[in-house]
């Protein structure tokens, strides 16, 4: 019986050459929409996604499907009841993404730090404005606030206390003391992350504890001095807060690589603020991290379609193991 993918986007040459090697068919979607996908999934047994939701038509319309794979560490974009009620099971692949994102962090505080947008913004006009007076600071010796001590929130701990010599404070309720490097320290009190923090990195899912849990009085709570960094998931940030809080100073800035609208919406008025950088969700795209994405993606459903324990099934979809 030969096993058909579909591919609404394409994947990298590892997770393709993969599943070609283990003689599935490779369906190549026509695109991302709800109903090109309903259009191409009537007989397919497994689907990778990137950036497409799975929504329940979607599911409805797919009466062979047995496995959806995430093609990243995120998966709310999937409807898992409806896929529980389908009997389809979702993999996804967290850690593929680590590295990239953890880098971007860094990336992200360093352009924060030293203001860059404004220096872009006013140096060919006005040279020695831009070098001299626009306000830039060290992250030496700063402190990094930490929401999620994951895969990827360990990371950017790891290279900004050994590589940038920032002090690391971390708040995750489902985090062991004994489990973190001593460069970490684990707060009990979820407030002192956003009052002690030079930077704020945000690193939990998209859930409905998460969803806008960062507004108006976390805002309150930071220094005027602060930075918010957003390489998880837009919801988790109030926007509308966030907006009131910049362009009242209760904060300095942010970067946020994920917004609540993607694609962005171009009337966003964060967009128009010279203390805010975004970009379009960037932390996963490295070609590294889409390679390994792409790979455990294929591995995960050659596993379960051959009656194996896929390595990366999603928490809230682990009871379907007793039926492998």
């Amino acid at each position: 019986m030969t096993y058909k993918v579909l591919l609404p986007q394409p994947i990298m040459k590892e997770g393709r050459d993969y599943l070609l090697s283990k003689g599935y068919e490779i369906v190549d979607g026509r695109g991302m929409s709800e109903q090109d996908i309903i259009n191409d999934i009537h007989d397919c047994d497994a689907i990778i996604v990137r950036t497409p939701k799975i929504t329940e038509k979607i599911i409805d319309a797919a009466p062979k499907l047995k496995i959806i794979a995430r093609h990243g560490a995120g998966y709310d974009g999937v409807d898992l009841e409806s896929a529980r009620k389908h009997n389809v099971l979702v993999v996804y692949a967290p850690g593929a993404n680590s590295v990239s994102v953890a880098e971007l962090v860094i990336f992200y505080m360093l352009y924060c730090s030293r203001n860059f947008k404004m220096v872009q913004k006013t140096y060919i006009d006005d040279y020695f404005y831009a070098k001299l007076k626009t306000k830039k600071n060290e992250l030496y010796g700063k402190t990094l606030g930490l929401i999620g001590i994951g895969n990827i929130g360990s990371l950017v701990a790891e290279k900004a206390s050994l590589g940038l010599g920032m002090n690391v404070i971390a708040f995750d309720p489902f985090a062991k003391r004994d489990n973190l490097p001593d460069y970490i320290k684990l707060l009990d009190d979820r407030d002192k992350i956003f009052t002690d923090s030079d930077y704020l990195s945000l690193h939990v899912p998209a859930t409905k504890d998460t969803i806008n849990s960062v507004s108006t009085r976390e805002f309150e709570l930071m220094k005027d001095t602060s930075f918010l960094i957003n390489t998880a998931r837009g919801t988790i940030v109030d926007e509308d807060a966030l907006y009131k809080a910049l362009i009242n100073k209760q904060i300095a800035g942010a970067a946020l690589d994920v917004m609540k609208e993607e694609p962005v919406n171009k009337d966003n008025p964060l967009l128009a603020l010279d203390n805010v950088l975004t970009a379009p969700h960037i932390g996963a795209a490295t070609e590294e991290a889409s390679s390994r994405s792409s790979l455990f993606c294929a591995m995960g459903i050659d596993d379960y379609l051959n009656g194996r324990v896929p390595k990366y099934i999603v928490p809230e979809m682990r009871e379907m193991l007793i039926n492998i």
